[in-house]
């Protein structure tokens, strides 16, 4: 899921408006996306502070869904067609999302952060956001980003043999 979701908006802004963020304001359809992740942020938090870590999980994928409706809802690669303003708008707020995704997934997924922080040129992900409104600001318009290799491999089926293999354990 996060890695479709960075892949699809990073490739689509090179292919529109090429290999930096756009411009835009955000509206109404960013801002019910700010709320939404908000309550997610704060759930997330809470299960985290709890020690519940299969919650935080949980709550992570559910702010990752947050973002794949919002980029199906605002759908860019229509909108573009007939307002390229509107679609800029959401890409703008789509490789913000993938930031702030790369932050909130390092405790899970650290590599893959890494790896996306390196593509959109930033550094480590360790600046925990304060508000949702905050962190989908911090890719300004006109910063360069590339567009990242697959963040997961598939997993063949010999590797899942070898892996069911090696962690079976002995009963």
């Amino acid at each position: 899921m996060l890695g479709n979701f960075v892949s699809r908006i990073t490739k689509f802004c090179r292919s529109k408006f090429g290999l930096a963020v756009p411009e835009g304001t955000y509206g109404a359809a960013e801002q019910a996306a700010i709320q939404a992740l908000s309550a997610r942020l704060a759930a997330y938090e809470r299960a985290f502070e709890a020690l519940e870590i299969r919650r935080a999980a949980q709550e992570l994928r559910a702010i990752w869904v947050i973002g794949n409706e919002y980029l199906q809802d605002a759908a860019p690669w229509t909108a573009v067609k007939t307002d390229p303003v509107a679609a800029a708008v959401s890409v703008r707020f789509g490789l913000n999302l993938v930031r702030l995704y790369a932050v909130l997934s390092e405790p899970f997924i650290p590599d893959a952060a890494a790896r996306i922080m390196a593509a959109l040129g930033e550094g480590t992900p360790d600046d925990w956001p304060v508000d949702i409104a905050t962190a989908v600001e911090a890719l300004p318009a006109g910063q360069p980003f590339s567009v990242p290799d697959n963040l997961f491999a598939k997993i063949t089926d010999e590797a899942r043999e070898a892996m069911a293999a090696c962690f079976a354990g002995t009963v």
